[in-house]
């Protein structure tokens, strides 16, 4: 299986000279297409900071990042853009939703900013892989916390993205909004593959809890910038355990 995200001695380094702080030191860390990865570390330990460089948000300081097998160390702003906008979706912790649009339309927005006219069926879809196929025409102030978060979701989706990336998802909802939440990412995971065989949804999420870790496949632990160990079919408890070290450790 190929890889959706690989990143190869990532560093970042804010400020410089005596006042610089490295968030990631020499990390390499690579994401197979269609696995469901959870990062998380104590506070500081550069897990957002890499999500960030990951998504293409951000640019590192040295190393390299490939997104869908796009090395994209070597392109400009404009190229960049494009290819986040053709080949990832993220997931904030806060929905982003327009008050005003409707969910079909707060699905859509993005196809429309990026001048694209968007297929109704392809965001019909979108909101059908999240369960929301009925609530299309339903504005935000109508949706509950966990709806309005699935709607986030398609409309991370709507692009059909290669990798969807996702930071701190279930933190703005209660515990058993977020489990339903959960259920339907780790639904998506792996679903289905287009035209040339590829499965089409990988996700990448940092999250501090350990129940929300759980639905991964996989576990990556940071500590001060570094990658230090992964957990494979984690359980809530194992990794509770391994993140107790590693703050007794720090």
């Amino acid at each position: 299986m190929d890889d959706a995200v690989r990143l190869e001695s990532l560093t970042k380094t804010y400020g410089s000279g005596d006042s610089a702080v490295s968030a990631l030191r020499e990390t390499s860390l690579s994401f197979p297409r269609g696995s469901f990865t959870a990062i998380m570390g104590p506070s500081g330990s550069g897990k957002s900071t890499l999500l960030q460089c990951a998504a293409g948000l951000d640019r590192p300081t040295s190393g390299r990042v490939f997104i869908d097998g796009q090395d994209t160390s070597g392109l400009n702003e404009t190229r960049l853009t494009e290819l986040r906008r053709a080949s990832t979706g993220f997931i904030f912790q806060s929905f982003n939703l327009l008050p005003s649009l409707t969910a079909e339309q707060n699905v859509a927005l993005p196809m429309r900013l990026a001048g694209r006219k968007p297929q109704r069926g392809a965001v019909r879809q979108a909101l059908a892989q999240v369960g929301l196929e009925k609530k299309a025409g339903s504005r935000p102030s109508q949706l509950s916390g966990g709806q309005q978060q699935r709607v986030a979701i398609a409309r991370a989706l709507v692009a059909r993205p290669a990798v969807l990336f996702a930071d701190e998802p279930t933190g703005a909802l209660d515990m058993a909004t977020g489990r339903e939440l959960l259920v339907t990412l780790r639904a998506l995971a792996g679903r289905g593959a287009d035209a040339d065989g590829r499965v089409t949804t990988t996700i990448v999420m940092v999250t501090h809890d350990p129940n929300v870790a759980a639905y991964a496949d996989r576990v990556l632990f940071l500590a001060d910038g570094g990658f230090v160990g992964e957990l494979h079919q984690p359980t809530a408890e194992d990794v509770a355990a391994r993140m107790t070290h590693l703050a007794v450790s720090s």
